[in-house]
C-alpha cells in the first residue's frame, strides 16, 4: 500500500523536516492551483513524471510556468532516448500517486529507486517549496534544503541542474 500523507508527515517529522500544508480542493492542472497564489507563498511546481525509450522512469521538478523541452530533454540529462510521460498505471504502481497528485514526495513510496529525480535548478532559487503531499486535495510546503534532505533519506538524491528554458541554453 502506498504511504498517506499522514505517513508521509511522519516521515518528515522523523527526519526533522519543518512542514506546513494547506488543505483545499482537489486540483488537476498547474492553471487550477493558480487560484491558491496568495494563500501559499514559495514556489510552486509541475512534476513531469516520464519514462525513457528504455523503460528507465524520471520525475522532472520544475517551476510551474517552466518551459522543458521534451523533445531535447532526454539529451541534457542522458537518457536512454526521447522521453514520454508514463502511464497512470505506471505512476500508480511506482510513485504511489494518482495523475494529478505527482509529487517528490512519493519518492516515499518508491523503495526500489526506480525513479532518477531531476530538480530544475531555477526552482531551487526559491527558498520555499510547495508539492502536493501524495494527493491533489493539499499542498505541503518545505524549504528547498529539505526537499533535498528528503529525497536522499529515501534513496532518490536529486539530480539539480538546468533542465527548464530552450533547448540550446546552456
Amino acid at each position: 500500500m502506498p504511504a498517506t500523507p499522514e505517513q508521509l508527515f511522519a516521515a518528515l517529522d522523523a527526519l526533522g523536516i519543518r512542514h506546513s500544508t494547506v488543505s483545499h480542493p482537489p486540483l488537476f492542472t498547474v492553471a487550477q492551483s493558480r487560484a491558491l497564489r496568495g494563500r501559499i507563498p514559495g514556489g510552486h511546481t509541475k512534476n513531469l513524471f516520464l519514462r525513457d525509450k528504455k523503460c528507465a522512469l524520471y520525475l522532472v521538478v520544475a517551476e510551474e510556468n517552466a518551459a522543458i523541452d521534451l523533445k531535447s530533454l532526454h539529451r541534457r540529462l542522458g537518457a536512454g532516448g526521447r522521453f514520454s510521460f508514463g502511464s497512470a498505471e505506471l505512476l500508480r504502481e511506482i510513485w504511489g500517486v494518482e495523475p494529478g497528485a505527482v509529487t517528490p514526495f512519493g519518492a516515499i513510496n518508491d523503495r526500489a529507486g526506480r525513479v532518477a529525480v531531476v530538480v530544475d535548478a531555477a526552482l531551487m532559487e526559491h527558498r520555499i517549496l510547495n508539492f502536493h503531499p501524495l494527493v491533489n486535495t493539499m499542498t505541503t510546503a518545505i524549504a528547498r534544503e529539505d526537499l533535498v534532505r528528503f529525497l536522499e533519506a529515501t534513496g532518490h538524491a536529486p539530480r539539480i541542474v538546468r533542465v527548464s528554458g530552450l533547448p540550446d541554453d546552456p
